[in-house]
């Protein structure tokens, strides 16, 4: 996975989509606004589950924001969470920045879809043209990546009452893209189907095989992927025209030259 997505979906369709009762709903969740192009270090909606500190057997399920870029509790500062916006599947259970993660703070990311860039055989320069494509649910469901997440303690700020005093991050579980896929490019997020997300996000299970048990690739056809505009190569270019496949003609609209301005004689 190359490290963008999109995010529209409004969160009163998440609450539905994720049984969350309203009442644990973050207030950033609203705040947030719609992201076409979701890049490594942006706040994102997480789905979690904590444990209910006045009945520890029990869980709470919260729709919440964590920035995309995952920091260990151990780090010694922040920087670290701009190369750990991926985990691989076949690794996460030993690797030291994942393993604890993995065993107890499991999240689902909600998205529209990701982007991959394929490297076609146009080249530039001597270079291949990287086009980018979109990747979502066929049917226009909700992408429920497979996550986990952190939460590190700013000692910049002295009162741990404040939230500013802790962090919440994520990162996105990777596996080998099924075959449809893998002519874009090798690597997919895992997701989590609907009939799994009780148990992905169970803080109280932590067998490491039952849980990768959970995850498995996108099945044959479930996904579907398409052309869109390089416009989305530049993180500074947002919005819903980014999501657009290419039109009939393939020419990718910020390839087109500027249309004349129209003088009007009198």
């Amino acid at each position: 996975m190359c490290g963008r997505y999109a995010s529209s979906r409004d969160p009163a369709d998440l609450v539905v989509e994720f049984e969350i009762e309203a009442g644990n709903v973050k207030e950033s969740v609203q705040e947030l606004p719609d992201n076409y192009n979701v890049a490594p270090t942006d706040e994102v909606i997480a789905v979690v589950e904590r444990k209910n500190r006045d009945q520890p057997e029990e869980v709470v399920r919260k729709l919440t924001t964590v920035k995309w870029g995952l920091v260990p509790s151990w780090a010694k500062d922040v920087s670290i969470g701009s190369r750990l916006i991926n985990a691989r599947m076949e690794t996460v259970a030993e690797k030291p920045a994942f393993k604890k993660a993995f065993a107890v703070r499991r999240c689902i990311l909600p998205a529209d879809g990701y982007y991959e860039w394929y490297a076609s055989e146009q080249k530039v320069n001597g270079k291949p043209v990287k086009q980018p494509y979109f990747i979502r649910p066929a049917d226009g469901g909700v992408l429920a990546m497979a996550g986990l997440y952190e939460i590190w303690r700013n000692k910049a700020v002295a009162d741990p009452e404040l939230d500013e005093a802790w962090l919440w991050t994520c990162t996105v579980l990777t596996t080998t893209a099924t075959d449809d896929l893998g002519r874009i490019h090798d690597r997919m997020p895992l997701l989590v189907e609907p009939e799994r997300y009780n148990a992905w996000l169970d803080p109280l299970s932590s067998d490491p095989d039952e849980l990768l048990d959970l995850l498995v690739p996108a099945a044959p056809g479930r996904l579907e992927a398409y052309a869109v505009s390089k416009a989305v190569s530049s993180v500074k270019n947002n919005g819903p025209h980014l999501v657009d496949p290419l039109p009939p003609d393939g020419v990718d609209p910020i390839d087109k030259p500027d249309e004349p301005e129209e003088i009007t004689l009198f």
